[in-house]
């Protein structure tokens, strides 16, 4: 068991490395910043409700991630394919999933310092007044559950193509599509044509389902129990896909 960490966390400081050690990391985050300030502090009208809390950040994040950890993650294994390191990799003596694992919390760890720097704005709101800390703190939970999601997915996408634009692109249709699922506008449009009952039952597949309740600073175990299974049944196929590519 110890040595199975070890090589999990091997891999893990060694991405982390990859990631903190290059310029595109600083590009990313700095651009990451900006767009939440722009996107919570303009277009989520924060001055003009007059409330002084973080919702229009809150609200905004599962669109904003859907750019934004694709580019993350579209590297994972398309960069092992291309280099063809991917076969190297296979031959060392460590489990497929070790590597999957160490990959996959390197880059959560990286989209995590991310929003870590994003606090400014929980002082700023506690400068103007008094919000609720513990919505703050629950809706912070789901946008680390969020990104891993998302994350895991484009673990899987870039497992199938060593091309990272085409990783990229189907990593965003796919969290674009899973989101729409709980999407108001499109959920009321399905309404005219199917029963209630299976609009509910596709709006439960949806990230936004999911992740509204840690907005409002509610914990359900149901949401914890989609993020964390969802995402480990995505890194499950992840690894089927590449044993079985690594097999060819």
């Amino acid at each position: 068991m110890i040595t199975t960490w070890s090589t999990t966390s091997s891999i893990f400081k060694r991405e982390l490395g990859v990631y903190l050690g290059s310029p595109l990391a600083f590009v990313f985050l700095i651009s990451f910043l900006l767009l939440c300030g722009i996107f919570t502090f303009t277009l989520g009208g924060f001055f003009e409700r007059d409330d002084a809390s973080l919702f229009a950040f809150f609200n905004w994040m599962p669109w904003l991630l859907i750019f934004l950890v694709p580019a993350v993650g579209m590297r994972l294994w398309s960069e092992e394919y291309r280099l063809g390191t991917i076969e190297l990799l296979m031959t060392l003596p460590i489990e497929i999933w070790q590597a999957i694992l160490g990959k996959f919390l390197a880059s959560w760890a990286f989209l995590c310092v991310a929003l870590l720097f994003t606090f400014p704005m929980v002082l700023t709101v506690n400068w103007l007044g008094s919000p609720d800390n513990g919505a703050i703190l629950t809706g912070y939970l789901g946008c680390i559950l969020l990104a891993g999601n998302y994350l895991a997915l484009a673990c899987l996408a870039s497992s199938i193509t060593r091309n990272q634009v085409i990783a990229f692109i189907v990593t965003v249709i796919a969290c674009l599509l899973i989101i729409l699922l709980g999407f108001s506008p499109v959920t009321d449009l399905l309404s005219r044509w199917v029963s209630q009952e299976f609009i509910q039952t596709l709006a439960n597949f949806s990230f936004l389902s999911h992740f509204d309740g840690f907005q409002r600073g509610v914990i359900d175990s149901r949401d914890l129990l989609y993020f964390v299974s969802t995402t480990v049944f995505y890194l499950y196929l992840s690894g089927i896909v590449i044993r079985k590519t690594s097999i060819r």
